[in-house]
């Protein structure tokens, strides 16, 4: 298959276009059916590795660290998220247990670690090869699958739906017990906040980076 550049296929109806080129703030549709084909990334590309190291970190907190703290008659108890997992299957609700684990835990994760390996890997690998931009690697192994599947996960994640339901919890056990919030609470308020502005990047934009990247390499390769 012949790959052909400079080229844009609209999702709505078909139409081949060639890319348009669009300066900050600006978004492209498609002239027959309107669908967007394009729009200005502006800083969004220079801000995603520094925002998704951030959410690792706050990511790891929020898993090591209790989300609460009740006292109630003089006894206290804490939990994690994977606490509450286990105390979900231990109840006999496993399959709420498996889709939490799922849709707090794994999904957000797998798409955290496959940003941050397609960002980071053509870094490492430029970085550690000699001849210039044009012996940089080009793409990094499975670049397409992960391309994909983080594009197929991103319905998955629901830390702020999660966020939301330990909210309400614990307004309702303001008035029956004494509660502290744990790290875990705070780190999940800052790790939505950022999985927010991180979802708002198309991964289709990873396809136009590599595009550049692999120009990059031609250009230099040419002098």
């Amino acid at each position: 298959m012949k790959l052909v550049r400079d080229v844009t296929v609209c999702e709505g109806c078909d139409a081949v276009f060639r890319t348009p080129r669009i300066r900050p703030r600006e978004i492209a549709h498609c002239p027959r059916c309107g669908t967007e084909l394009a729009r200005h990334p502006g800083q969004q590309r220079e801000r995603l590795l520094p925002l998704t190291l951030a959410s690792l970190i706050l990511f790891a907190i929020a898993n090591l660290f209790p989300i609460v703290e009740i006292e109630l008659q003089g006894r206290s108890s804490q939990t994690t998220l994977a606490g509450a997992v286990v105390v979900l299957a231990g109840e006999g609700m496993s399959p709420v247990a498996l889709l939490v684990l799922a849709t707090t835990l794994l999904f957000p994760l797998a798409q955290l670690c496959i940003l941050f390996y397609l960002q980071a890997a053509p870094l490492v690998w430029g970085a550690g090869r000699t001849g210039g931009a044009a012996a940089a690697p080009r793409r990094p192994p499975g670049f397409a699958v992960l391309v994909k599947a983080l594009q197929s996960l991103r319905p998955w994640g629901m830390v702020e739906v999660f966020l939301l339901g330990v909210l309400v919890a614990i307004v309702k056990l303001f008035g029956m017990a004494t509660v502290v919030v744990g790290p875990a609470l705070w780190a999940f308020v800052g790790l939505t906040v950022l999985l927010t502005s991180l979802l708002s990047f198309d991964p289709r934009s990873f396809w136009e980076m590599a595009f550049e990247r692999e120009g990059m390499a031609e250009a230099g390769g040419g002098r």
